[in-house]
């Protein structure tokens, strides 16, 4: 398999696989949420040991070690985005797949094992025509204050969502124009959405319009900015105002 074809295959899998765990009806609430991410961990990190052994390995789940940072080409994974919506037996939850290549986020998938979709970056989708509109994706449960003084700014309309690679493919699956974050993420959290949304045309960077950089010793990202590239500039614009 090619580097997108894995991903592509693993992260479908990943999903499948936490389906499973879920309607055993063994675990509830937390417990569950602890189940799936173990399990679909376990799986990811040995297939991509065993596939791609000689590239670095960075996964939410697993203890990170130096070792990737002198790799060119690294997988950075999150079993489960969303465990809280995973747990709920919700739609807007996913399983990232990516590969960094010198830091960039190049090749991987995203799966939405709700809707049984898997998008990825060598196959992309046709993305329907943007609203006049603009929708912004926010958390249902906490909206950043930056991401609401936005849309009151540029008139647009907040639709709340759960996981962050949810929130990334509305942008991409035409549900929604701008994904603005603010709240702090890490770099297993937009890698493989970041991937999936430049495969498909879209603007992806921080939101000072400065570029996303990964697999850096500090795993932290503080912001990010996924959205439709006509409303790219604005929106940097009006974040600098805040």
């Amino acid at each position: 398999m090619t580097d997108a074809e894995l991903a592509a295959h693993l992260a479908h899998h990943a999903g499948q696989i936490l389906l499973q765990v879920r309607e055993s009806n063994v675990f509830e609430g937390k417990s569950l949420g602890k189940a799936g991410d173990e399990t679909a961990n376990q799986f990811l990190v040995h297939a991509l040991r065993h596939l791609r052994p000689e590239d670095g390995l960075l996964s939410e789940e697993s203890k990170d070690t130096d070792e990737r940072l002198g790799k060119a080409r690294t997988w950075i994974v999150d079993p489960v985005d969303g465990t809280r919506e995973y747990g709920e037996a919700r739609t807007d939850w996913a399983v990232h797949v990516a590969l960094s290549i010198e830091g960039k986020p190049e090749i991987g998938a995203v799966a939405l094992p709700g809707l049984d979709t898997v998008l990825r970056t060598d196959a992309p989708v046709n993305v329907p025509q943007a609203q006049e509109t603009p929708r912004l994706v926010v958390s249902r449960t906490r909206p950043a204050k930056e991401a609401v003084a936005v849309s009151e700014a540029i008139g647009g309309e907040l639709v709340g969502m759960g996981s962050a690679g949810a929130k990334a493919m509305a942008v991409v699956r035409g549900e929604a124009e701008i994904y603005l974050h603010t709240g702090g993420q890490y770099e297993w959290d937009s890698c493989a959405p970041a991937a999936v949304a430049l495969a498909h045309g879209m603007h992806c960077s921080r939101v000072d319009g400065s570029p996303l950089i990964y697999n850096q010793q500090d795993t932290y990202m503080p912001d990010l900015l996924i959205c439709r590239p006509e409303w790219a500039e604005r929106v940097v614009a009006e974040v600098a105002k805040l």
